[in-house]
C-alpha cells in the first residue's frame, strides 16, 4: 500500500512539473506563440463558429423564423438526396473525378521532384522550377479560359494540330467523355511544380554521407535515387497521400462550374455544383445544407479510415 501511494505522489509531482514547463516554455517564447493567434482566429471564426449552422439541414430552414425557429424534421432531407434521381450520378462523378486525380496528379510532383533534385546545373534546374511553379500563380479563371481557347473546335491550338493529322476536330470542352481527362491534366500542368516544393524540400534533408557511402558500395543513380532518396521522402508522401484521401470527394467547386455546360453535365455534375444550384440559385437552404454536411461527413470517415491504416501498416499518421 506504502509503495502504491508513493508512486501516485510521484506521477502527481511528474504532472506537476510537466505544467509548470510548459507555461515556463510558453512565457519565455510568447512572442513565438503570439503568431499563432491569426491562424487560430481564422480558423474559429470562418470553420468552427459556422458550424452552429450546420443544423439547417435537419430542418425547414424559414429566413423569418431563424436557425432556432425552423421546424425540426430530423433526416428528411438526407433521405430526400439519397432518394434522388442524381444521387448516384453526383457520387459517380464525384468519386471519379477525385479518384482520377489522385491516381494521376499525386504521383507527379514525386517524380518532379526526384528529377528536379538530380539536376546538376543550377541554372537549368532554376528554369525548370520557375517554369513548372509559374501555372499556380494563375487564377482558376484563366486556366478555364485557356482550355476553351486551346481546345476549341474551329481554331483551337490542339484541334488545328490534329487537323495537320488528318484527324476531324474535337469538340472537348462539350462532350462528356473528355471532360474528366480535361479537369485532371490541366491541373497536374498548373500544380505540379508547386505541389513538388515539399518533396524537394525532404530531399534537401537528405545526409550526403548516404549518397556518398553509396558510390563507395557502387550504386548507380537510378539505385541512389531508389534506396536512398525515395525512403527518405517516403513519410512526407504518406502524410499527403492520406490527406489527398480525405479529399477524394471534395472535387473543388470552382474549375467544375467554369468547365460546365450542359451538354457535358452528364460527366460534370459534382456534388459541390449540386449545392450551389439548389443551395444558392434554388433557395433550398436545408436540402444543401444536408447534402454538404454528408460530403464533409464521408470526406472525414475516409480520413480516419486512410489514417489508422497508414499508422498500423507504415507507423507514419496525422495522429
Amino acid at each position: 500500500m506504502k509503495s502504491t501511494y508513493a508512486e501516485k505522489g510521484q506521477n502527481t509531482t511528474i504532472k506537476i512539473k510537466k505544467k509548470f514547463n510548459v507555461r515556463r516554455r510558453i512565457l519565455n517564447n510568447w512572442d513565438i506563440y503570439l503568431l499563432l493567434v491569426p491562424v487560430l482566429a481564422y480558423f474559429i471564426i470562418f470553420k468552427y463558429i459556422p458550424m452552429y449552422g450546420v443544423q439547417i439541414g435537419f430542418k425547414d430552414f424559414i429566413a423569418t423564423k431563424g436557425i432556432t425557429g425552423s421546424e425540426w424534421v430530423g433526416m428528411k432531407h438526407f433521405t430526400r438526396f439519397f432518394d434522388s434521381y442524381y444521387f448516384w450520378r453526383l457520387i459517380k462523378n464525384t468519386l471519379g473525378i477525385g479518384i482520377y486525380e489522385l491516381a494521376v496528379a499525386f504521383p507527379i510532383p514525386i517524380i518532379l521532384a526526384l528529377m528536379i533534385n538530380e539536376v546538376r546545373l543550377n541554372r537549368f534546374k532554376k528554369l525548370v522550377q520557375n517554369v513548372t511553379y509559374a501555372p499556380h500563380f494563375l487564377s482558376t479563371v484563366v486556366i478555364v479560359g485557356m482550355l476553351f481557347l486551346f481546345l476549341n473546335p474551329q481554331y483551337g491550338m490542339v484541334n488545328n494540330l490534329l487537323s495537320a493529322f488528318g484527324i476531324k476536330p474535337i469538340s472537348f470542352m462539350t462532350e462528356p467523355g473528355w471532360f474528366k481527362t480535361i479537369y485532371v491534366l490541366s491541373h497536374v500542368w498548373q500544380q505540379m511544380g508547386w505541389s513538388s516544393i515539399i518533396y524537394l524540400a525532404a530531399l534537401a534533408g537528405v545526409p550526403p554521407e548516404l549518397h556518398e557511402a553509396a558510390r563507395m558500395d557502387g550504386a548507380s543513380r537510378l539505385q541512389r535515387i531508389r534506396h536512398v532518396n525515395i525512403p527518405a521522402i517516403v513519410p512526407v508522401i504518406i502524410i499527403l497521400l492520406i490527406l489527398n484521401v480525405g479529399n477524394i470527394i471534395s472535387v473543388g467547386f470552382e474549375k467544375v462550374f467554369l468547365m460546365q455546360n450542359a451538354l457535358n453535365m452528364e460527366a460534370s455534375d459534382v456534388i459541390a455544383t449540386h449545392v450551389y444550384k439548389t443551395g444558392i440559385m434554388g433557395a433550398q437552404y436545408s436540402y444543401s445544407t444536408a447534402v454538404g454536411l454528408f460530403n464533409s461527413v464521408i470526406s472525414f470517415i475516409l480520413l480516419v479510415v486512410v489514417n489508422q491504416i497508414s499508422r498500423k501498416v507504415s507507423e507514419t499518421s496525422l495522429w
